[in-house]
């Protein structure tokens, strides 16, 4: 059963509408979404984030998605992937785990949906890329990485229903 369940994530730079397309997919598609774990998971750590902070961060998400997997119905709705998380730890610290590429082979999703900057930025307390040149650099780093596997991706753009129809009609 878990083979024929197709993996979607959903990747880009801040505040481009990636939890909420997640969640209106999974709706659509009458299936389940994987939260992003690195929200949570930095807003209830009342300090700064560092590098083990990261660390684990990416190990939940693994484990987290095998768990989502289970609930899924034809598709899994991943809100954020192991790519963002690859290219924010490079952004922040300059490196990343050994063991993250191998880990990113081992996940790859049928597809990526790239969420387009063209929703403006909103600021909340996690947010830290909010500048238009930061966030088209950001959505390029993750296309960039996207691009070193054997995996296909489409931008989705829009605003509102339009970007979830949009979404729809490259899915399908």
């Amino acid at each position: 059963m878990l083979n024929k369940i197709k993996r979607v994530i959903l990747t880009g730079a801040e505040s481009t509408g990636k939890s909420s397309l997640a969640k209106q997919l999974a709706l659509y598609y009458h299936t389940v979404y994987m939260p992003e774990y690195a929200r949570t998971y930095i807003e209830n750590l009342n300090r700064d984030y560092n590098y083990e902070d990261v660390v684990h961060i990416a190990e939940m998400q693994i484990q987290f998605e095998q768990a989502f997997l289970l609930k899924a119905n034809k598709y899994l709705f991943i809100d954020t992937g192991l790519i963002i998380t690859k290219v924010w730890f490079q952004e922040v610290f300059q490196k990343y785990p050994d063991w993250l590429d191998d880990a990113i082979l081992k996940s790859l999703p049928d597809f990526y949906l790239v969420c387009d900057i063209d929703l403006p930025w909103k600021e909340d307390p996690v947010r830290e890329n909010g500048t238009l040149e930061k966030r088209k650099y950001l959505m390029g780093r993750y296309i960039d990485e996207i691009k070193k596997y054997p995996v296909k991706y489409e931008i989705v753009s829009g605003q509102e229903n339009e970007r979830l129809q949009n979404a729809i009609k490259i899915i399908e």
